[in-house]
């Protein structure tokens, strides 16, 4: 590594026509800058400069060693541009991970003005409803739902989203709506349990009172899109977040039980591997679906 300094001074000498030119280009001693050039020589055991009083003039060992330190040192330069514009302008290869339930259509409707607008970026999603290791996935930015375990990584609270029990018209038709939380225990429940299981434990409040139920699952499944799958195909009552299933409540796909109770909100966050500096390309990643996701809170 020291030679590749010494080297990028030499190309500096040469460019610049004298040491004092250098020194004053690299922050540097002219003293220091002479003795990175006969480090050089004497590593190599030639001379590369003949140097006067007035003037220095590269030697033929010095003019063929000066092409390669050029190159050199071009493409150090070339790097720290291509480095520059990737903070500026989003680029490269960005990787998301997210709940299965953002894969309805929530991500698309975020990034895809940002991938319009930046034909150098191009997206890779990863769908996982257990936590996964950022670090190993090279994830650049992750979508959290629900409460966030003691982390070394960044995390942004981004907004609530409000959960509500609903379930489709024709599963109503045929078992009935229920009117009170309890008589939720004899309906069919589809439960959502990253880590499996067949009991849905549900909370609800109305006012100050407060219902809580542990209700046995006849559809258990660790994906919220899998879920909500199994409730518009009227096979049961699911809990899901009522951004998700906006349109679906809009057109009578999905019908809300039980309006008076609250389910606690579900927190989103925004997280990031890394406490640096971050590239262009999650700063406006991030930018969006700060926007796009409150939105939709609201």
């Amino acid at each position: 590594m020291d030679e590749l300094r010494s080297m990028a001074v030499f190309a500096t000498v040469i460019e610049k026509g004298s040491m004092n030119s250098a020194a004053a280009t690299l922050g540097m001693t002219p003293s220091a800058v002479s003795q990175h050039v006969r480090r050089l020589e004497q590593l190599h055991g030639v001379v590369l400069l003949h140097r006067t009083t007035r003037k220095l003039s590269l030697t033929e060992a010095g003019s063929l060693f000066y092409q390669g330190c050029a190159q050199m040192l071009a493409a150090a330069r070339q790097a720290e541009s291509q480095l520059a514009a990737m903070r500026e302008a989003p680029s490269g290869e960005l990787r998301i991970s997210a709940p299965s339930g953002f894969a309805g259509g929530v991500l698309g409707e975020a990034l895809a003005p940002l991938l319009a607008a930046n034909p150098g970026l191009s997206l890779q999603l990863f769908f996982h409803d257990e936590l996964v290791d950022l670090t190993d996935l090279r994830i650049d930015l992750a979508l959290r739902a629900g409460n966030l375990p003691d982390s070394t990584q960044v995390a942004r609270y981004l907004c609530d989203w409000p959960l509500l029990l609903c379930a489709a018209p024709a599963y109503l038709a045929a078992a009935g709506e229920p009117q009170q939380p309890a008589e939720l225990a004899r309906h069919a429940m589809i439960g959502v349990n990253p880590r499996g299981g067949a009991q849905f434990p549900l909370q609800l409040t109305r006012g100050e009172e407060v219902q809580r139920l542990t209700l046995p699952a006849r559809i258990a499944s660790n994906s919220m899109l899998s879920a909500r799958a199994f409730a518009l195909a009227g096979m049961g009552i699911a809990l899901q977040p009522e951004p998700e299933i906006r349109r679906e409540l809009a057109a009578g796909l999905l019908q809300q039980l039980l309006p008076e109770w609250r389910a606690p909100a579900l927190p989103i966050y925004l997280v990031t591997p890394r406490r640096d500096a971050q590239p262009a390309k999650v700063r406006h990643a991030l930018a969006a679906l700060q926007v796009a996701l409150g939105k939709r809170a609201d």
